[in-house]
């Protein structure tokens, strides 16, 4: 497509007022991929112990490979999209997850695995960021904390189709084609979020009123939000609410379905899917609910009681009938779906031309819990395994899982706790952020 013709078609979507909706809706489906990416240990994680011969400390640590990069990137990540913008910067993100990707699918040694792995995590640390920074741009404020629900229902979403048809794929042609495959998906996205993907609105740039700021007012605006106490709170909510997430659902939910409540691979992956569903609903919907209130604190509270409570029954009860365990799980997800509304918090205790940053070390703080306790959680497993083995694999008993699971329940009710303590930001974006 030309130039001109692409200005054009850009042209006539904003004239119906969907191009905006469009932008962000490519960005989202980079989130989505990536997404896929981020869950692929958890769908193959008995053929990875299997084939390299690792335990589930070791395995946490290969999955955690991906928030060893993903996590610290969020800093530069915030600024750069800032300064620069998000087009070349998703583009090549994309490009990379996709090299990271072709690397773990090609591994036939550990290390080589985990480099594959970082680069995912790498590239993937510009997606969620870089829609939330499109959103910034090119839709209304008073909708943001619906469409950080809606982006993020997008990478449940993209949970789901990677919990479901990548455990087809890895039972049929094997866990290194599956992976293969997602690999040449990442660059053709890549093609399509440099096609329609743009850093400001048309009027804006031929008007040279979309100007990004220099690299002083970000350095100055990125250390006023790096000292802001409360940014630094919302985040720890965010990464409380999310640790369920980044590890039971990511890392070790099928695992644990499979051996505590005894379903098949494929009804675990179904199980687990339903979380990623439920956060697909409850994201856009607590966003929507906090938006329509200009509220923020009170979805957050009721959204971590109500996960504590269904999180706790899916661990500590035993023997649940099927078609319960599932409700509990979809209740689950959707109940921590109150985690996005802290990246508009984020966003409003921080200046509007900083959203990016703001945002970014926000996402950095919610993320550190998969950096720790996914291999935490492994090696509580191994701490109380027996030694058993099936197939060269460590078998973990129902009463292993419960133990090692038991923080999840803990960081959901210890978030309904600190979200007492945040400021109350009615919505409003700029009003609280400090000036220094």
């Amino acid at each position: 497509m030309s130039n001109k013709a692409s200005q054009e078609l850009s042209a006539l979507m904003d004239r119906f007022k969907i191009l905006p909706w469009v932008i962000c809706a490519v960005g989202a489906l980079f989130y989505a991929y990536e997404y896929v990416l981020r869950i692929a240990p958890n769908v193959m994680s008995t053929q990875l112990m299997q084939y390299y011969g690792v335990n589930g400390l070791a395995l946490g640590n290969l999955a955690a490979f991906y928030y060893y990069a993903y996590t610290p990137m969020q800093l530069p990540v915030g600024v750069l999209m800032d300064r620069f913008g998000p087009r070349r910067l998703l583009t090549l993100a994309c490009l990379l997850c996709a090299f990271g990707a072709y690397l773990f699918a090609g591994s036939h040694f550990l290390t080589i695995a985990k480099l594959g792995r970082f680069f995912a995590g790498f590239g993937s640390a510009f997606a969620f960021v870089g829609v939330l920074k499109l959103a910034t741009i090119w839709l209304p404020p008073n909708r943001f904390a619906f469409i950080s629900g809606f982006t993020s229902a997008l990478g449940a979403i993209g949970a789901v189709f990677g919990e479901i048809f990548l455990t087809y794929w890895v039972d049929t042609v094997g866990w290194r084609s599956s992976v293969a495959l997602s690999a040449v998906v990442g660059v053709f996205l890549s093609v399509i979020i440099f096609m329609v993907i743009k850093d400001g609105h048309h009027r804006e740039i031929e008007e040279g009123t979309h100007e990004p700021l220099d690299l002083p007012q970000i350095t100055r605006g990125f250390m006023r939000i790096l000292t802001n106490g409360q940014i630094w709170l919302a985040g720890l909510i965010g990464c409380l609410l999310y640790m369920p997430s980044s590890v039971f659902a990511e890392m070790w939910g099928k695992a644990y379905l499979e051996g505590a409540h005894h379903l098949s691979s494929e009804d675990a992956a179904s199980g687990v899917a339903l979380v990623f569903l439920g956060f697909a609903l409850g994201g856009p919907l607590f966003g929507w609910w906090s938006d329509t209130i200009k509220k923020r604190k009170l979805p957050i509270i009721l959204g971590a009681f109500l996960a504590t409570c269904f999180l706790s029954i899916v661990i500590y009860v035993p023997d649940l009938p099927k078609t319960l365990l599932y409700s509990l799980l979809f209740a689950f997800g959707v109940s921590y779906g109150a985690q996005v509304i802290v990246f508009p918090i984020g966003r409003e205790l921080s200046a509007p031309q900083l959203a990016g940053t703001a945002i970014a070390v926000t996402n950095m703080i919610v993320m550190l819990g998969g950096v720790v306790f996914q291999p935490a959680v492994g090696g509580l497993l191994d701490w109380v395994w027996n030694g058993a083995l099936v197939n060269n694999v460590p078998f973990y008993t129902p009463q292993n899982f419960r133990f090692a699971l038991s923080v999840l329940p803990i960081s959901l009710a210890l978030s309904g706790l600190l979200t007492f303590f945040v400021r109350e930001t009615h919505a409003k974006v700029g009003e609280y952020h400090h000036e220094g």
